[in-house]
């Protein structure tokens, strides 16, 4: 540490030398796991001077972009009012506050479904609308503390109680509130230790929520009574499966408390029925390995039944009923069959419709299916135009609304809320998120690209750049990443990213395996030993566009973040000449270790995405031939800025640190690697709007600089 500030940190070694399978494993910085350990802060505080004074020359470039997302924004706005039991509930942000607030007025006439307007020149200590009834003011709850996430705040039935969840440290260890809407006043009732929000019991005397083992699985579901201590509250339910984690959630219909346990490629329901609430929880469908199933309360031509969106019949899901009873898969009654061209991934059901939400050809979509006295009556979908975008449902609490709230975006359109009739099919927009300064989407493009894999599949690219961009020759391109979990990174809007775009670079997003985006067997190409798809799939990619001449290797920064730090480490070491820089965000690169420890948050329910290399030679040997700390070499890796936070549970931040000792320790030529640890955040960076902007304007400034337009 008494080295001149540009000369990076040199971590010790201390070696461990493991041994599994015959095979032995030298780690030489294990050490720096302990957080508590001074000498591991000193050497993380050490790393991020360096980082401050190794991009010191980007100062005002990182100032001029954080000023443009700001002068972008609309800082003072309200987001469009959702209904729910007899009012409208909606969120304020006010220029110069982090977090905002989030507030409710009373529905006014029961027929009308059309969302209130606010008052476009009320002052930011004024209400919006008429009536406005302050919930929680977020900057009051986050006061004093370096680090704030709202979990999730819940109304109660009656509509006189809110519950609201608090973290102050990034460890996502929540402290559940009962706030008095009535009194304005906070309850005694303090619940600790808690996996975000909770869910009412109709009654609202009492709530569910969910709490966690040792190694951070969601293993408890709890009922709290109002008015009683937190170690009188009642266990409904302990799933002791270690590769399982359970969770709880309440009807739309509000008729059914659901008790869910899963793992990666299994589910079970229980459920309980406040019409009859002595029969207690009942398991739905016995768990089988290999099948996953959702249930949803439906009433279909005047029948109570339970919607199920399960894999039995074939990997992409089919929609099925059954009766209000416990019915075993092979009962189970098609309405939505298997198609192996159709990804269903949820249902959501209402009195009058059943609103789908599925992917075909690596787009969402949104399918209506409405009902009549005799069932089913229609089958259709919300149709939209642009060539890619990104489509959902945007907050439908209401089992009896006319109209489906639709949430869109894509590349070059800002977040956009509509409001569907479902019964004149007539799609009306609400609003679109301002982009202030004169944005106008027609002066930008996005495509869809289609890159060739090694094994010859077909791996789709989304991109955006200023219109025109590329016409004179290749241009510098950012290429993001995910590739696991089935989790599709979908066409999104970005103001940050303008910075990028107007500098003359663009972006591009690689669908690569492991992801969801062309349905199931997409997931399934890209995990336990199909793996290294992911990585050649995203390497296929990059290469793609610089065939198209969109780009060239030396302007082409890779950035992906968790699992997509992963798939970012593995590409630097699986074809470092491709890339000019490689950002990895809380990247989850030392994945051996991890997997081979039963007794670190999550390993043991990660199992069925990497496999268990402590009980199986195969798949340590898979991922010993992948994992980006293991395979660090002697080579010229392109610039590296790994981002990680020190109370991140999700992927510890010891894996970025060890990573980059390693890194400066092994390889050749530039040797540009730069560690940036957020001493007071989570796995989801750092917390505040500002702080956040701030933070991106570091990445963006750094990957400007590797492209040559800093």
């Amino acid at each position: 540490m008494t080295q001149p500030l540009l000369a990076p940190p040199v971590a010790d070694r201390r070696p461990v030398t493991t041994t599994h399978h015959g095979r032995t494993r030298v780690d030489e910085y294990d050490w720096l796991r302990d957080k508590d350990d001074p000498d591991v802060r000193a050497l993380l505080e050490a790393e991020n001077e360096h980082t401050q004074a190794a991009t010191g020359h980007l100062a005002d470039l990182r100032q001029q972009i954080f000023d443009e997302i700001k002068a972008r924004t609309l800082e003072t706005d309200l987001s469009v009012p959702t209904r729910s039991r007899g009012y409208w509930y909606y969120g304020r942000s006010f220029e110069g506050r982090e977090y905002g607030a989030s507030c409710r007025v009373p529905v006014a006439d029961p027929a009308d479904w059309t969302p209130p307007q606010p008052d476009e020149d009320c002052a930011p200590d004024q209400p919006a609308l008429p009536g406005e009834e302050l919930l929680l003011d977020l900057d009051q709850l986050a006061d004093g503390h370096d680090f704030f996430s709202l979990g999730g705040s819940s109304v109660s039935p009656s509509t006189r109680l809110l519950a609201y969840a608090t973290d102050v440290t990034g460890d996502e260890r929540y402290t559940v509130r009962v706030k008095d809407l009535d009194a304005g006043e906070l309850l005694p009732d303090t619940i600790t230790g808690v996996l975000g929000g909770v869910t009412w019991h109709p009654d609202s005397g009492s709530f569910f929520y969910a709490t966690v083992d040792e190694t951070w699985r969601p293993d408890k579901v709890w009922r709290h009574r109002l008015g009683t201590a937190q170690a009188d509250d009642e266990l409904v339910h302990h799933e002791a499966d270690p590769r399982f984690w359970t969770g709880v959630g309440r009807s739309r219909s509000d008729r059914f408390v659901q008790v869910v346990s899963s793992s990666k490629i299994t589910s079970e329901v229980r459920l309980l029925d406040t019409e009859r609430p002595d029969a207690g929880l009942w398991v739905f469908a016995e768990r089988e390995e290999g099948v996953e199933y959702g249930v949803e309360h439906a009433v279909i031509a005047g029948e109570d039944v339970l919607l199920v969106l399960h894999n039995r019949t074939g990997p992409d899901f089919e929609l099925g009923t059954a009766p209000v009873a416990p019915t075993p898969g092979q009962e189970w009654r098609p309405l939505i069959a298997h198609d192996p061209a159709v990804r269903l991934e949820d249902v959501d059901a209402f009195s009058g419709h059943l609103l789908i939400h599925q992917r075909s050809a690596g787009l969402t979509q949104l399918r209506l299916l409405t009902l009549g006295d005799d069932g089913v009556s229609d089958d259709f979908l919300v149709e939209f135009d642009q060539e890619i975008y990104t489509v959902g449902s945007a907050g439908n609490p209401e089992f009896d609304a006319p109209v489906v709230r639709v949430g869109y975006t894509s590349m070059t359109v800002p977040s956009s809320v509509y409001d569907f009739d479902v019964a004149s099919r007539r799609l009306t927009l609400l609003r679109r998120a301002p982009v202030l300064g004169g944005y106008d989407p027609a002066d930008y493009q996005e495509r869809r690209l289609w890159a060739d894999a090694e094994d010859g599949e077909r791996v789709p690219i989304s991109f955006v750049c200023r219109r025109g961009a590329t016409d004179a020759g290749p241009i510098p391109v950012l290429l993001y990443g995910y590739g696991a979990y089935e989790a599709s990174m979908d066409p999104y809007f970005s103001i940050a990213r303008l910075s990028l775009l107007d500098r003359g670079a663009g972006f591009a997003i690689a669908h690569v395996r492991g992801g969801g985006e062309m349905g199931r067997r997409w997931y399934d190409e890209g995990k336990l030993l199909h793996k290294r798809t992911t990585f050649t799939d995203f390497v296929s990619c990059a290469r793609h566009l610089v065939a198209a001449r969109i780009t060239r290797p030396d302007v082409l920064v890779a950035e992906g973040a968790s699992a997509g730090g992963l798939l970012a480490g593995a590409v630097a070491n699986l074809a470092p000449e491709a890339f000019a820089g490689v950002v990895a965000g809380v990247p989850f690169v030392d994945n051996l270790t991890t997997m081979l420890d039963a007794s670190l948050p999550l390993t043991v329910i990660e199992y069925d995405e990497w496999g268990n290399p402590e009980a199986d030679a195969e798949t340590y040997d898979y991922i010993a031939s992948y994992a980006p700390y293991d395979n660090v070499a002697a080579v010229d890796y392109p610039p590296i800025l790994a981002e990680c936070s020190l109370h991140d549970t999700r992927v510890l931040y010891v894996e970025a640190a060890k990573w980059v000792a390693r890194l400066r320790a092994t390889a050749v030529g530039r040797r540009q690697f730069l560690l940036k640890t957020e001493m007071a955040a989570g796995h989801g960076g750092v917390s505040g709007r500002y702080k956040s902007w701030h933070d991106r304007a570091f990445t963006l400034a750094w990957v400007l600089d590797r492209m040559g337009l800093a």
